[in-house]
């Protein structure tokens, strides 16, 4: 489906705007705003929540007090956890309206859908109130951001027809991974038609911020930034229409807006890097552990602890998903939830992992 309004591929995402202590710097988000339109862009990405609420009144002062309603396109959305009841729905939506200053979203979206969110904006009616909200004109395209599994999207996709575009976090780092199911996600899309929106591409700065032995393959390719390359993979599947970035100074923003001006497909050498680049990063994120045990020799309570590491490293290599791991870590609970913090695990430990941390975050996580 066309969305004749929207202009380029680049969205600005304003979930982390330019801040001056707890405030928005509305003279840097001003000039941004400016390049941004003047760069031929459009498309603007807010929600009731972000910065606190002050990411739609800052839409409102620095993008609707400034601009005719034609030269932008906005989209809000509805979080499940901003309303109680069915009564909630229209109030809090025209408080969005006046908040972002407009008489009108060019896109509404479902925030943040998974299986709690659905089966609530299902027991308020929300679905039904949103169709009748764009009958009204007061929305132009009815979306969702999603969350969940891609067997849970077909599903929604399924009994939801009316979905006009689905947000999806999509980049080369979670493309295969097992929890996130960014490729299976964006294929179940790719079946109902629908268009994609992008969200974070760069991974929250994850993909600019990179371990040293990721930036030195990305290095190889001499040339462009880190952040282009996370933004033109996601850019260059055909099924997305849009990819947010969420901008917080002048800098990344003519990076960005240099990167789609000319926008060039990833290649397959550069995918091929990025592949590499992907495997760098998990394996920074993994443990060091060689099974040596001699960890175990001194636990005064019998903690198996390479055997732990092995679950933990398959979550962390995005081998396993988090469900996955959970199931097979639960059987060692106690044993991970016995540890006394003595430390000596640590002191005979040749690669100096941080143990009694490490177990007590796999204590947290089962109890999650």
């Amino acid at each position: 489906m066309a969305f004749d309004k929207v202009k380029g591929s680049l969205g600005f995402g304003c979930m982390r705007l330019p801040m001056k202590e707890e405030q928005v710097d509305t003279a840097e988000f001003n000039r941004m705003i400016d390049s941004f339109i003047a760069a031929g862009f459009n498309y603007f990405d807010t929600a009731h929540g972000y910065i606190d609420g002050k990411s739609e009144t800052a839409i409102r002062d620095c993008l609707s007090a400034r601009y005719n309603r034609e030269d932008f396109v906005l989209a809000d959305k509805l979080s499940y956890w901003t309303f109680e009841t069915e009564e909630d729905v229209l109030p809090l939506f025209e408080k969005q309206l006046e908040l972002c200053g407009v008489e009108y979203f060019d896109f509404y979206l479902f925030h943040n859908m998974n299986r709690k969110g659905y089966e609530k904006h299902k027991k308020c009616n929300t679905f039904e109130i949103v169709k009748k909200l764009k009958e009204q004109g007061k929305i132009k395209h009815i979306a969702m951001s999603f969350h969940d599994s891609a067997d849970f999207l077909d599903v929604i996709l399924t009994e939801q027809p009316y979905m006009e575009a689905v947000q999806l976090q999509f980049n080369y780092l979670d493309y295969d991974d097992p929890t996130v199911q960014s490729k299976a996600c964006y294929d179940v899309a790719v079946k109902h038609g629908k268009p994609i929106i992008v969200m974070e591409p760069v991974r929250g700065g994850g993909l600019v911020n990179l371990p040293k032995d990721a930036a030195n393959e990305l290095e190889k390719l001499g040339g462009g930034s880190r952040a282009s390359y996370a933004l033109r993979f996601a850019a260059s599947y055909p099924q997305v229409f849009m990819v947010l970035s969420g901008m917080g100074n002048m800098e990344m923003m003519n990076d960005n807006i240099e990167t789609f001006t000319d926008f060039k497909p990833i290649t397959d050498g550069e995918h091929e890097v990025l592949v590499k680049v992907r495997e760098k990063i998990r394996e920074s994120k993994q443990l060091p552990c060689t099974k040596c045990n001699y960890c175990t020799e001194v636990c005064p309570c019998s903690i198996p602890i390479p055997e732990i590491f092995v679950i933990y490293n398959d979550l962390m290599g995005a081998r396993i998903s988090r469900k996955e791991a959970k199931e097979k870590l639960l059987p060692l609970g106690e044993k991970i939830k016995s540890c006394v913090k003595c430390g000596k695990c640590e002191s005979n430990c040749p690669q100096s992992i941080e143990i009694r941390k490490v177990l007590e975050d796999l204590a947290n996580f089962i109890s999650e």
